[in-house]
């Protein structure tokens, strides 16, 4: 058993469930991009309530929007390592940097596409 994993059982959970707030709080704090994309979902979530779509569809809308919030934290996970390494430029850092905000692109297209096909 690796030294760094800790406790077993219920005081993981709750210690994995702390850290896990923790990095939501870091994230809202300290990065807009994630502000925006929590404004949007307080804002399409609820929405997505008062459509006339099935439960399914309903499920769809809701997944998209909360997928755009997941790759938005692990993008600012990987900016934020990317930085603790080196602020030096190196294009293997851009790259990832990149392809993080690519990933992000990518979910918010998939917000549009799919509020777009359930709602037209």
């Amino acid at each position: 058993m690796s030294p760094f994993k800790g406790q077993t059982g219920l005081k993981r959970i709750l210690n994995a469930s702390g850290y896990s707030f923790d990095g939501l709080r870091a994230a809202f704090v300290g990065e807009a991009a994630f502000r925006q994309l929590v404004l949007l979902n307080v804002i399409l979530i609820p929405l997505s309530f008062f459509l006339n779509v099935s439960r399914v569809e309903q499920a769809l809308l809701i997944a998209v929007c909360l997928l755009a919030l997941i790759v938005e934290l692990l993008n600012s996970a990987v900016e934020a390592a990317i930085d603790r390494i080196s602020l030096e430029r190196h294009p293997l850092s851009k790259n990832a940097k990149d392809m993080g905000s690519a990933a992000q692109l990518v979910a918010l297209t998939m917000i549009a596409l799919v509020w777009g096909v359930v709602l037209l």
